[in-house]
C-alpha cells in the first residue's frame, strides 16, 4: 500500500473527503518526524512505537574498489511493533 492508497482507505473508513483524509495523514506524518528530531519517541498503544537510535561510526569497504571507508555515527529512526499489531499479523 503506497500513501494514495493509504488516503483513500482512510478516507473510506472515516467517511471524510479524500483531502481532509490527506491533511490527516500529513499531519500524523508530520507530528511523528517532528517528535523524533527532538530525540523523542512517538507512542502507539497497540500499534508500535517510533523512536530514533544511535548507530556509531565504523569502518566500512566501498564494494567496488575494495578500499576501506570510513561511516559516520548517525541518528536513525526505528520502529517496534506493538502486540496488537503483531497479534493481527500472525
Amino acid at each position: 500500500m503506497n500513501k494514495t492508497e493509504l488516503i483513500d482507505h482512510i478516507a473510506t473508513t472515516a467517511d471524510i473527503s479524500k483531502a481532509a483524509a490527506a491533511r490527516a495523514l500529513d499531519a500524523v506524518i508530520d507530528g511523528v518526524t517532528t517528535t523524533l528530531q527532538k530525540n523523542d519517541s512517538v507512542t502507539l498503544v497497540g500499534f508500535g512505537t517510533f523512536s530514533v537510535s544511535e548507530r556509531a561510526a565504523r569502518t566500512g569497504r566501498n564494494p567496488r574498489t575494495k578500499e576501506e571507508i570510513t561511516i559516520d555515527a548517525a541518528k536513525v529512526p526505528k520502529f517496534k511493533a506493538g502486540k496488537a499489531l503483531k497479534d493481527a499479523v500472525n
